[in-house]
C-alpha cells in the first residue's frame, strides 16, 4: 500500500513539472516572440493537412440537410459567371486568369475553383460561399450577396470544370456587366426578385458587425477580435442619449448613421462600409443591446 502511495505521489510530481514545463514553453513561443508569424514562413504539410481535413468535415457535417435548386439554366448560370469574374477570379483565378496579388499573397493561398465541382456537391459550395472559411480570408458572402446570387455562383461552378481559357473567356463576354451582384446589381430579365425584408435579429447583427468590420476599429462586447483604440468603444452604446454627438441615439438614428456616415458628419474619420439596410437594422438591434 505504502509503494503504491509513493508511486502515486511520484505520477502526480511527473505529471506537474512536465505540465509546468509546457506552460513554460508556450509561454516563452507567444509571449517571448519565438514564434515566427511571418507570411514568408510556411506551415508545416501536416498543419495544412489537419487543418484542410477539419474544415472538409464540417462543411459537409453543415451542409448536409441544404435543399439545392435546379441549376441547370444556362440563364442563371451566366449571372453567376458574371458574379464569379467580379467577386471571385482576384483570390481564385480562373481558366488562363491568374489571381491579382492579393489572392496570390493570401495565407493560406485560395485553392482554384476550376474543379471544384469534382470534389464538393453543389450545397456544400453553397455554405462554403454564404458562410466564409474562419482564419483563411474566405469572406462570408451573405451579407453582401443575395442569397439566389451565391445559388447563380455555384450554378457556374458546375460548368467551370468544362471550361479551357478561350471557353471561359467566351462566357465572360457573354456576362452581364459590373456591377452584376450585391446591393448596386441591376436585376435581369428573369432573375429572382430581393426576398422581402426580413424581421430584425440582433444575433444576426452581432455577425454582421464583424462581417462589416466594425470591430477593426471599435471594441465591441460579444464581438471577439483584436483590442483596438481607433474608434471608441461600443460598451453601453445602447443607454448613450447621442451617437457621434450628432443624432439622437434611436433606431432610425443608428441606421442613418451606418449607412450614410459621411453625410450625417462630413469628414469624420469613420467611412461608410457599404452596409445595407437590412444589415444596418440587425446591427441597431444588436447595438441597442449593449448597456
Amino acid at each position: 500500500m505504502r509503494n503504491k502511495r509513493l508511486m502515486l505521489l511520484v505520477a502526480a510530481a511527473t505529471t506537474a513539472v512536465l505540465a509546468l514545463a509546457a506552460a513554460a514553453v508556450g509561454g516563452a513561443v507567444v509571449f517571448g516572440g519565438l514564434y515566427d508569424v511571418a507570411a514568408t514562413q510556411q506551415h508545416f504539410q501536416l498543419t495544412h493537412r489537419v487543418l484542410e481535413a477539419a474544415m472538409r468535415g464540417s462543411v459537409k457535417l453543415r451542409a448536409r440537410d441544404i435543399q439545392e435548386p435546379p441549376l441547370a439554366d444556362d440563364a442563371l448560370a451566366l449571372r453567376g459567371a458574371a458574379c464569379f469574374r467580379d467577386k471571385c477570379v482576384q483570390c481564385h483565378g480562373a481558366p488562363g486568369v491568374a489571381p491579382d496579388d492579393l489572392g496570390k499573397s493570401m495565407q493560406p493561398l485560395p485553392g482554384p475553383l476550376v474543379d471544384a465541382r469534382h470534389h464538393w456537391r453543389a450545397r456544400e459550395l453553397y455554405w462554403v460561399t454564404r458562410h466564409g472559411i474562419r482564419m483563411s480570408g474566405m469572406p462570408a458572402w451573405e451579407f453582401r450577396l443575395r442569397d439566389e446570387e451565391i445559388w447563380e455562383v455555384v450554378a457556374f461552378l458546375q460548368r467551370l470544370p468544362d471550361l479551357g481559357a478561350p471557353q471561359y473567356a467566351e462566357w465572360m463576354r457573354r456576362a452581364p456587366a459590373a456591377p452584376s451582384c450585391g446591393p448596386d446589381a441591376v436585376r435581369t430579365a428573369g432573375a429572382t426578385a430581393p426576398p422581402a425584408s426580413a424581421a430584425v435579429d440582433a444575433e444576426r447583427g452581432r455577425i454582421a458587425l464583424h462581417q462589416h468590420a466594425c470591430n477593426a476599429c471599435h471594441v465591441i462586447p460579444g464581438v471577439t477580435g483584436a483590442r483596438v483604440h481607433v474608434g471608441p468603444s461600443l460598451a453601453g452604446i445602447g443607454i448613450r442619449q447621442t451617437i457621434a454627438g450628432t443624432l439622437p441615439n434611436t433606431t432610425e438614428g443608428m441606421v442613418r448613421w451606418i449607412t450614410a456616415t459621411q453625410e450625417v458628419k462630413p469628414g469624420t474619420a469613420m467611412p461608410e462600409m457599404g452596409v445595407s439596410e437590412r444589415d444596418a437594422r440587425d446591427m441597431a438591434a444588436y447595438l441597442a443591446t449593449l448597456r
